[in-house]
C-alpha cells in the first residue's frame, strides 16, 4: 500500500504507522462476523490486513486522492467509496465497522455509529481520553450511561503519538463497542431511557440523593439515599458514579417522568 508523509489537516488525517498497534487491532477484528467497513482508511495501514481477512471490505474515505489511490492497490473485491462517513448510507444487513477516526470528529462519528441500527462490533480508534470515558474508566459519560442496555463499551491499548503519521498532540486509544444480543431494554424504549439519563446528568443537585429526588419519580432525598445505598454510593457522587445496572433500575423503579412539583 502507499503511504505518506503528511495528512491534511481538514480532514484531521494522522495516519497510523505502528504494526503493534495495527495488529491488535486486527485482532480484534478476527474475533468478528460478516462484512466489514472501514472508516477513513486513509493510506490504508489496516485495510491490507483487512483485505486478508476474506470478508466483504467497503472503504470509505473523504480524500479523493487517498480514495483514487486505494482503488489502484487493492483487489478489485475491495470497494471504495470516496464518501463523508457521516453521510455515508450505512447497510441494513449486519455489519463491522473499522478505523482510526479523525481525532477532531470522534464524538460526531461515535453519535453516528450509535444511532446507526445494524452494526455487530465496532473497532476503533480514538483519543485515549474519550477511549476511557466512553469505556467507562473513572466514572461512565452520559453518552455511555444512555446506551448502557444495548451497547457494551470495551477500552484496550493504549496507543502513543508516535504511533501516528503526523505526530498529533495526544495518545490514541482502541475502543470496541459490541451490540448486546441480548439487550437489558427493548429498544422501544431508548428515547425514555436517554432522557432520564440527560435530566439526571444535567439535573440540579449536590449529589446524587439531591439530583434524584428532583429530577426522577424516586421521592425524596432520604428515599434516594436509600437506594443508593444498594449501589454502595453516597448521596454526594455524582451521576458518572452510577452503573449500568444501577441505571436500568432506576429507569425501572421510577418511570420516565420527572417527579410531580
Amino acid at each position: 500500500m502507499p503511504t505518506y508523509a503528511h495528512g491534511r489537516h481538514e480532514f484531521g488525517q494522522n495516519f497510523l504507522t505502528d504494526r503493534k498497534t495495527i495488529d491488535t487491532i486486527l485482532g480484534l477484528v478476527r474475533t468478528t462476523k460478516g462484512p466489514i467497513i472501514e472508516i477513513g482508511p486513509g493510506a490504508g495501514a489496516l485495510t491490507s490486513g483487512l483485505a486478508k481477512l476474506n470478508r466483504p471490505l467497503t472503504l470509505v474515505e473523504i480524500d479523493s486522492r487517498l480514495a483514487s489511490r486505494l482503488r489502484d492497490h487493492l483487489p478489485a473485491r475491495v470497494v471504495v467509496k470516496h464518501a463523508d462517513f457521516l453521510q455515508y448510507r450505512l447497510p441494513k444487513h449486519p455489519h463491522v465497522l473499522v478505523g482510526n477516526l479523525p481525532f477532531h470528529q470522534t464524538t460526531a462519528i461515535l453519535r453516528r455509529v450509535l444511532h446507526a441500527p445494524h452494526w455487530t462490533d465496532t473497532v476503533l480508534l480514538v483519543q485515549w481520553e474519550v477511549a476511557r470515558r466512553r469505556a467507562g474508566i473513572g466514572g461512565s459519560s452520559m453518552m455511555t450511561a444512555q446506551w448502557a442496555p444495548w451497547v457494551t463499551f470495551q477500552l484496550h491499548d493504549r496507543v502513543p503519538a508516535r504511533a501516528f503519521t503526523p505526530r498529533p498532540g495526544v495518545d490514541g486509544g482502541i475502543l470496541t463497542m459490541r451490540r448486546n444480543p441480548a439487550p437489558r431494554l427493548p429498544m422501544n424504549q431508548r428515547r425514555q431511557f436517554q432522557e432520564l439519563v440527560h435530566r439526571v446528568y444535567t439535573g440540579p443537585g449536590r449529589g446524587l440523593a439531591q439530583i434524584l429526588s428532583r429530577t426522577t419519580g424516586i421521592g425524596s432525598p432520604t428515599q434516594a439515599r436509600r437506594w443508593l445505598g444498594q449501589y454502595r454510593l453516597t448521596p454526594h457522587d455524582l451521576p458518572r458514579a452510577l452503573s449500568a445496572d444501577a441505571w436500568i433500575d432506576l429507569f425501572q423503579t421510577t418511570g420516565t417522568s420527572p417527579p410531580r412539583r
